[in-house]
């Protein structure tokens, strides 16, 4: 069944808010929405998105961003040789020089695995996909002028370098400019669809006011026509980070066991980051 696009009022979260997921998560629907649903269906999709990323620990998002790598300190500002040591990929030995301590290139063996000049950009990670590349305002061919390495490390493959430079005062279409557009975070699973189909379904009904509706209500026994219905109570459901139906429960069993919060994160202060701009 096509996915039901969110309505222009119910527009999805952005990157820069803080919280919450980039967007929707692409529901696989499991039976025909009712009749009547297409002015509601976007934002229950939405709402379903938001409480299986919560409660699956925030670890599942892919959001777009476009960054614009920079160092701390532009090649002639700080250097007065031919080459840096950092472009040349090599340890460095400390020089004294005009009164004041540089480092310099020492020998020409690069990366660990490959004693030649790896030319690379490391960027957050970890990154699923580089979707553009543009340095001076052109756009460059992926597989030809650069690949992506260990989810974060732009290589550069066309025998260039990367600018040392980047001039945040310009629109990367501008000369003297580059940047890159890439996909952020791990990809939904096929089981996290299904189940963002299955709560948005019962969000759908729920809000239509229709019996079929089968998330846990406030009541825990029903007697109608001599027949009793004794239901789970809801708040030993919520209580145990889970929602009550089937296909969203073992989503959020399966991959979020011990019930975190959010995904554990180590952070390095000493390293640089690339500018998002526009934020």
């Amino acid at each position: 069944m096509p996915v039901i696009p969110l309505p222009p009022e119910a527009p999805a979260p952005s990157p820069t808010d803080g919280f919450g997921p980039c967007a929707a998560w692409d529901p696989i629907w499991c039976t025909e929405l009712p009749t009547g649903s297409e002015a509601i269906s976007g934002h229950m999709v939405l709402a379903a998105t938001e409480l299986l990323w919560a409660k699956t620990g925030m670890q599942f998002d892919a959001c777009q961003l476009t960054v614009r790598p920079c160092r701390r300190s532009c090649f002639g500002q700080s250097w007065p040789f031919d080459q840096s040591w950092w472009e040349i990929n090599t340890w460095p030995r400390p020089v004294f020089f005009n009164g004041t301590w540089y480092n310099m290139t020492c020998g020409n063996c690069g990366d660990n695995c490959s004693c030649t000049r790896v030319e690379e950009v490391i960027l957050p990670g970890p990154i699923s996909s580089i979707d553009q590349v543009k340095v001076d305002g052109v756009v460059l061919t992926p597989d030809v002028d650069y690949r992506l390495d260990d989810w974060r490390k732009l290589i550069r493959l066309d025998g260039g370098i990367w600018p040392i430079c980047n001039d945040l005062n310009l629109a990367d279409t501008e000369e003297g400019t580059w940047s890159v557009t890439a996909t952020w975070g791990t990809a939904v699973p096929t089981l996290g669809r299904l189940a963002v189909g299955e709560l948005a379904l019962q969000f759908i009904y729920a809000c239509m006011g229709m019996d079929c509706c089968v998330l846990p209500q406030t009541v825990q026994q029903l007697t109608r026509q001599g027949v009793s219905i004794e239901f789970l109570d809801p708040q030993m459901v919520f209580e145990s980070n889970r929602v009550g139906l089937q296909m969203s429960d073992m989503f959020i069993s399966s991959f979020n066991p011990d019930n975190l919060r959010a995904p554990s994160t180590v952070y390095n202060i000493d390293s640089p980051r690339p500018r998002i701009t526009g934020t």
